[in-house]
């Protein structure tokens, strides 16, 4: 390719074609968040959406489900019917999607696309949607039928720390390392450690004053030395353009701040192979400005920007395009194959005229099964009845025959369209004919029961708005067996670009359920909503409430089976329901941990009170914890923790039971600010009535340790541990506790290897890396390597290269010594024409790590 090819190959929206070399065009910016919703089939525009694909719960319902199988199986499905509509079934194949930055603010407007406020619970479920992405096993290996090929490409984002609207362009995510690292980017190391995403989405905000789309130590210092990230970066788009639109960037050193030709230069340099073009963008991207960068030998914080920066990363664009097998023969690659199967090819067209034929019921039923799951039973008290019984008033009481009456009262229980959350398909008539919403659901459910019971739709609300409550409905509900109010918030409330600023429920809802609730005692309160929202007004008026997030099209079907007691619940919540937000950081305050102006955030740290604690969430049934037992009371810090314990249905109903395992630090001292108590584990077990089931876990104690900042490093701390066996976060919630004595240091192992190759004479030049070398030169191969406490050793960044620690061996090996040979001493030389790939190997005190590079040598 020549400079200015390869450039063109850097764009989101599109990468252009290049017929002489059989090259395509390609569409990177596609979404599949909750099912396929769009996919880059056009040419510098934002991604076009997709019609009629099926529409799955958002990523917190799936977060409260606490079922990362669950997860898999849906991802698997949503990845399938990727590889149906794709162009030619193999184009476009790259999503953007997941979003794993944490739900630690209630005000956030997307908190509808993260999973949760933890980073374990979020790792855990988040790799099992990149492995079902990926077409990869659970434990994130190559399937056997794969063949080798990827089904799709995910994207982990948004890379790091963006999540407040108002600011997210240009604001700026200010912390210490040990938050960034034990907070923030957690999760993002765990999914690349456990799944090996295709590729992370740096955000438009500063991390401490540097743009995260340019930023050395975010990119190439964490995310590829320390984590072993392997794939692509792209910009959120048009983050590039905002290092210069929007923050003004000057970098130190720098005369100004950045243009066009040098905001591309400090991105490509630093990491950012893919420029997201679209967006918020002007006419500037890297397809007309890498070569003038380039032109111009612009000084950076990696060396002077020239086309072997541009070569590194179309090595990696281009390794992940030859992953799903676009430039191989159709029939060698099974994901093609199965989707021809499932669907003709061709006979797929984005408009109604699909007549939604991918919304399978196959599909259609796990995106009830995972509503069903995500679903919180908030609170469920006895209700006294006419004939003088008291009883819970869920699952809701239908009689096989005779008289029943419910009243389904509310604007979202029966909406003119149905909200699916952000990043969701467009749903045509055939679409539409697919869904179910909250009044429908109940209808026929009820029904089904008893088909002599009737089952009304009230609005709640004038008609239009919701801004007052509809008198007629409150007198209509006084006249019904039982009550269900729909309540809920959709894009008006929170979304993209905008936060909450209040935690009410939109316009008159919350006045809507009191009255209800005062003409009828048996009044059941579900919330289907961005997040937590404002409670206190009606809490203590209604017996029974649930709450799920944006749940899917089939979300009155989830809605019934849990009301009708069909499916108990099992359903979590996956972050702290405040109490009072004033007790909160500003939303643009990235702190975690309590201050003298604050009680910090999460589960973790927030000292306030909460209405419902992370994890918390009641059945249908009951459940008893026993026998909790632990593998050694006294661990070495490098040591493994294997936690077991009975858990027992003492109920007369199946469920599922979410068993939590958190670890405190009771004795640790006040100014080390330890976490109140961390999330280690957790499992979802189900059980007959009076059914027990021994769960066991495992915790590595090297896990247990907190960053000092101090030392640049993790230290585990010496002294006791509690483990708690518990249901929620809660303290009144622990089931079983004992405690651990940790001891001792945490015994470095080499963790991730990473290559940065040069030739001789590079250093001098500027040049920081390359792919392609001239024949008979020695390589450098500026290996990184990363121990299991963070630290770091070789090349890091320029100018901060370390000594491997004494004792650390190094071993290359070529498979083609013909082209690149090492010799006795470990020397690496290029020898001739061709390309080779070298292996590197470190070991340590009996450990190893290893990595591969290519050299193509010209």
């Amino acid at each position: 390719m020549t400079l200015q090819e390869k450039a063109s190959e850097m764009n989101s929206s599109q990468a252009a074609a290049i017929p002489r070399l059989g090259i395509a065009a390609y569409g990177w910016w596609n979404e599949a968040s909750h099912g396929v919703a769009a996919e880059q089939t056009a040419n510098n525009v934002n991604s076009p959406g997709v019609t009629n694909t099926t529409s799955y719960p958002v990523d917190l319902s799936m977060g409260s489900t606490w079922n990362p199988a669950l997860m898999y199986k849906e991802a698997g499905m949503i990845s399938d019917e990727a590889r149906e509509v794709v162009r030619n079934n193999n184009l476009d194949l790259s999503f953007y999607s997941p979003t794993v930055n944490l739900s630690r603010d209630p005000r956030w407007g997307r908190n509808d696309e993260s999973f949760s406020e933890d980073p374990l619970l979020t790792g855990a479920i988040a790799s099992q949607f990149v492995d079902g992405m990926e077409g990869k096993s659970p434990s994130g290996t190559m399937l056997p039928g794969s063949d080798g090929y990827l089904k799709t490409l995910p994207t982990l984002k948004h890379f790091a720390a963006n999540n407040s609207e108002y600011n997210r362009l240009t604001g700026t995510s200010d912390m210490d390392e040990r938050t960034l690292r034990e907070y923030y980017t957690a999760q993002f190391r765990d999914l690349v450690q456990q799944s090996g995403p295709a590729a992370i989405m740096s955000s438009y905000n500063e991390v401490n004053g540097v743009p995260a789309a340019a930023d050395v130590h975010l990119i190439d210092e964490l995310a590829r030395e320390t984590f072993g990230f392997q794939g692509y970066f792209t910009s959120d788009c048009d983050a590039v353009y905002e290092i210069q639109a929007g923050h003004h960037w000057q970098p130190p050193g720098a005369s100004a701040p950045l243009d066009a030709a040098g905001r591309t230069a400090y991105a490509n340099s630093a990491g950012e192979d893919l420029d997201c073009n679209q967006g918020y963008h002007d006419g500037s991207n890297y397809a007309n400005t890498v070569p003038t960068a380039v032109g111009q030998h612009i000084q950076t914080q990696t060396g002077v920007y020239n086309e072997n920066d541009v070569d590194v990363s179309l090595v990696r664009l281009f390794t992940a395009r030859i992953e799903t097998g676009e430039f191989d023969n159709e029939a060698s690659v099974p994901w093609v194959a199965a989707a021809r199967a499932r669907l003709a090819p061709g006979t797929w067209v984005n408009s109604d005229a699909n007549n939604a034929v991918t919304e399978t019921p196959a599909r259609l039923a796990t995106a009830r099964q995972s509503g069903d799951q995500s679903i919180v039973l908030l609170k469920n008290d006895p209700v006294k009845q006419q004939n003088g019984s008291t009883t819970k008033l869920l699952p809701l009481k239908v009689p096989s025959s005779g008289a029943f009456k419910v009243a389904v009262i509310g604007y979202y229980a029966n909406p003119t369209s149905m909200f699916l959350g952000g990043y969701a398909s467009r749903q045509g008539p055939a679409g539409v004919a697919k869904e179910v919403n909250g009044y429908n659901g109940l209808k026929t459910a009820i029904q089904r029961i008893d088909p002599d019971a009737t089952v009304d739709y009230y609005p709640g609300v004038t008609p239009g708005t919701l801004a007052s409550v509809d008198a007629a409905s409150v007198k209509a509900a006084a006249n019904y067996d039982a009550v269900v109010v729909y309540a809920g918030t959709d894009g008006s409330t929170s979304s993209e670009d905008h936060d909450r600023t209040s935690l009410a429920l939109p316009g008159a809802q919350s006045q809507l359920i009191s009255q209800v609730a005062a003409v009828n005692p048996n009044t059941i309160v579900y919330m289907e909503t961005v997040g937590e929202v404002d409670v206190t007004s009606f809490q203590n008026q209604v017996p029974a409430m649930l709450w799920s997030s944006y749940n899917g099209e089939r979300k009155g079907e989830s809605l019934a089976d849990v009301v009708l007691g069909d499916y108990n619940p099992s359903g979590r919540l996956p972050f702290t329901w405040y109490q009072d937000i004033t007790k909160l950081p500003p939303i643009g305050d990235y702190t975690i941990r309590p201050t003298a102006s604050d009680s910090g955030r999460t589960y973790m740290y927030y000292s306030g009170p909460v209405s419902y604690p992370f994890g918390y969430g009641l059945s249908y049934t009951d459940f008893a914890y026993s026998h909790l037992k632990v593998s050694s009371r006294k661990l070495d810090a490098n040591g493994t923790l294997r936690v077991g314990a009975d858990v027992t249905n003492t109920g007369s109903t199946a469920g599922d039971e979410v068993a939590q395992v958190y670890v405190t630090t009771p004795d640790a001292p006040a100014a080390l600010q330890r976490p109140i108590k961390r999330l280690e584990a957790f499992t979802k077990v189900s059980l007959r009535p009076h059914q027990t089931k021994h769960v066991t876990f495992t915790i590595q104690v090297p896990k247990l340790a907190f960053f000092s900042d101090q030392a640049n490093r993790y230290q585990v701390d010496d002294g006791r541990y509690g483990i708690q066996l518990s249901t929620s976060s809660a303290d009144a919630d622990i089931q079983a506790q004992t405690f651990v004595h940790v001891s001792g240091k945490l015994t470095p192992t080499p963790m991730t290897v990473t290559a940065r190759a040069v030739a001789a004479g590079d250093a001098a030049q500027g040049i920081s890396q390359r792919v392609y070398f001239p024949d008979h030169v020695s390589v450098d191969p500026q290996l990184t390597v990363a121990m299991s406490d963070d630290t770091l050793y070789g090349y890091i960044i320029k100018g901060s290269s370390t000594a491997l620690p004494a004792g650390m061996k190094v071993h290359y090996r070529s498979n083609r010594p013909d082209v690149v040979a090492v010799g006795p001493s470990g020397t690496v030389r290029t020898l001739g024409s061709g390309v080779a790939t070298v292996s590197a190997t470190v070991d340590y005190h009996g450990k190893h790590a290893s990595t591969q590079f290519v050299v193509d040598v010209q």
